[in-house]
C-alpha cells in the first residue's frame, strides 16, 4: 500500500518532503494545521455535524464521489446527509494515509477499510480518499477537492 500511496506522489510530480525544508518547524507546523482540517472534517461528519463539516470546505469545492462531481452547493444539498449518516454508522480503519505539502496546496491521500451495515446493507469496502487543501488569507487551509472512492 505504501507503494501505491509513493507512486500517486510521483505520478503528480510533487516531492513528498517539506516544500520549507530550509525551516523544518514551519513544514511541521503547517503539516498539523493541515492534518487537524482534514481530522476535524471526518470527526464533523461522523458526529453528524454539517455546520462544523462545512467550516472546513472552500467556497469552490468540488466533490467527486459516486460518478459524480459535485460544487459546495450540490454537496451541500445532496451527498453531505448521507456522508454524515455513512461516517456513523459504519466503522473505518485507516490502513494508509499521506501528506503532500507544498506552501500553496497540499494532497492528502489514504486508503482505508470499512465494515459495517449501512441502510440495511452490509459493509465491506476498500476505500483511497483524495483531499486538496490550499491556505486561505484570512481562514487557514481549506479543503479544495474531495475524491473518494471504493471497493
Amino acid at each position: 500500500m505504501r507503494r501505491r500511496l509513493a507512486l500517486v506522489v510521483a505520478a503528480l510530480g510533487v516531492t513528498a518532503a517539506p516544500a520549507l525544508a530550509q525551516d523544518p518547524q514551519t513544514g511541521a507546523e503547517e503539516s498539523a494545521a493541515i492534518r487537524a482540517v482534514v481530522q476535524g472534517f471526518k470527526a464533523a461528519l461522523a458526529a453528524g455535524d454539517s455546520t462544523a463539516a462545512l467550516e472546513y470546505l472552500h467556497p469552490d469545492l468540488v466533490v467527486y464521489e459516486g460518478g459524480h462531481a459535485e460544487s459546495l452547493a450540490e454537496y451541500r444539498a445532496g451527498h453531505l446527509a448521507a456522508d454524515m449518516e455513512f461516517a456513523a454508522a459504519v466503522e473505518s480503519r485507516m490502513l494508509e494515509q499521506g501528506l503532500v505539502f507544498r506552501p500553496d496546496m497540499a494532497l492528502w491521500v489514504s486508503e482505508s477499510e470499512s465494515k459495517g451495515e449501512f441502510r440495511g446493507r452490509a459493509i465491506d469496502s476498500h476505500g483511497t480518499e483524495t483531499i486538496v487543501l490550499i491556505p486561505t488569507e484570512d481562514a487557514g487551509w481549506k479543503i479544495l477537492h474531495v475524491h473518494w472512492s471504493s471497493r
